[in-house]
């Protein structure tokens, strides 16, 4: 479930492996880059961090956030 904090939508995704966790950001990674709308992330072993915020509209959140969170859950259900 993602977070609204701070002008931004937050999320936490675990994995079984490093493998499971890079291949997932692999695959937002792609469908970042035909947004043109690319997220912060971190990735610790199994685990993913990422928050989305639209930096052109004053660092807040908006409908391309939105949009790219619902690709994203698509993703790892």
């Amino acid at each position: 479930m993602w977070e609204e904090k701070d002008n931004s939508l937050y999320r936490q995704f675990t994995f079984k492996d490093f493998s499971e966790a890079f291949a997932f950001m692999t695959r937002v990674a792609l469908i970042a880059e035909k947004m043109d709308h690319h997220p912060t992330w971190k990735n610790v072993y199994n685990t993913v961090e990422i928050t989305l915020n639209t930096h052109d509209a004053g660092d807040t959140v908006t409908d391309k956030d939105r949009e790219l969170a619902k690709k994203i859950d698509a993703l790892s259900e």
